[in-house]
């Protein structure tokens, strides 16, 4: 085992992606506060703040531990994360990564069962992710199924805690609301985030999006996603009259940021320039970070 250097543990928030972890909290929150009106049992703040240090500790082991896995991708895309950068020890990252899986479980003592099996099953599709002998990430199917079950299991986290386990009923705005988040993270950050991998993930044998289709089409299918899904959703909330008109707005602004930053990652003689393939990741994440920024505030 390598040294434990004081700073490998920021390194190893690094490598998980702080924006990652800050949109996974974002996520249970927000389940948290559109189930609040079918809470029989409403959890108090204590319970909902560990409920949430729980979910964000699995996802940092399972985010730490995919990045172990992708260090060949990750040099061959040009990624500065701490590992493939060589700041941060594989070895020393998957140990860290173990023990904050444990921590998740362990931070799960006290809640409604059901938050147990909801964090364990979450550190299971992490490993089935990115772990031996058949990583699901090597397939788009794989991927979706995975984006699509811990998406779910983090608005559930946020329910079960809020309603005490109490087995009520979701109310229709956090379905909807958690359909449509789910859908704009696969069907536009799935593809929006394979525009600046596509050769690191072809070097490794994975049969992504952009592996699969091109860079040029990918960015086709992004947009076009988008659009489809903001008219479904405009509609849903239309006809069910529930209050997140202003979710609407906000998805509507980033279609269009999703739109002009696809026009503008565009490869340009000269090569590729990995800032530029980076765009319409950037606006998609900022897009589900206001997404759940306006559902949370308007509903509480």
């Amino acid at each position: 085992m390598a040294a434990f250097h004081p700073r490998a543990l920021a390194f190893c928030v690094a490598e998980a992606r702080p924006m990652v972890l800050a949109i996974s909290a974002m996520r249970y929150l927000t389940g948290v506060a559109l189930a609040l009106p079918a809470a029989t049992a409403a959890a108090n703040l204590p319970q909902i703040s560990q409920g949430a240090v729980a979910w964000v500790l699995s996802i940092f082991a399972v985010y730490l531990y995919n990045g172990v896995t992708d260090v060949m991708e990750d040099r061959i895309n040009g990624s500065g994360r701490p590992i493939a950068r060589g700041d941060l020890d594989a070895r020393v990252a998957a140990a860290v990564a173990a023990g904050a899986g444990c921590l998740a479980l362990v931070a799960t003592s006290g809640l409604p069962a059901p938050m147990f099996w909801i964090v364990a099953a979450n550190l299971v599709l992490g490993y089935l992710y990115s772990g031996p002998p058949l990583p699901l990430k090597s397939s788009s199917g794989g991927t979706v199924a995975v984006l699509c079950l811990s998406g779910l299991l983090s608005y559930l986290a946020g329910f079960t805690v809020a309603t005490a386990g109490g087995g009520v009923a979701a109310p229709t705005a956090l379905v909807l609301f958690a359909g449509v988040a789910i859908c704009w993270m696969v069907f536009v950050g799935v593809p929006a985030k394979d525009l600046s991998d596509i050769a690191g993930d072809a070097a490794a044998g994975r049969r992504t999006l952009g592996v699969l289709l091109g860079e040029r089409m990918s960015r086709q299918v992004m947009v076009g996603a988008a659009v489809v899904l903001l008219a479904g959703f405009g509609v849903a909330v239309s006809l069910l009259r529930v209050r997140l008109g202003g979710v609407v707005l906000v998805l509507a602004a980033g279609v269009v940021a999703v739109a002009v930053a696809g026009l503008l990652a565009a490869p340009r003689p000269g090569g590729e320039d990995r800032r530029r393939s980076r765009r319409p990741y950037g606006a998609f994440m900022g897009t589900q970070h206001l997404l759940h920024l306006t559902a949370f505030l308007s509903w509480i």
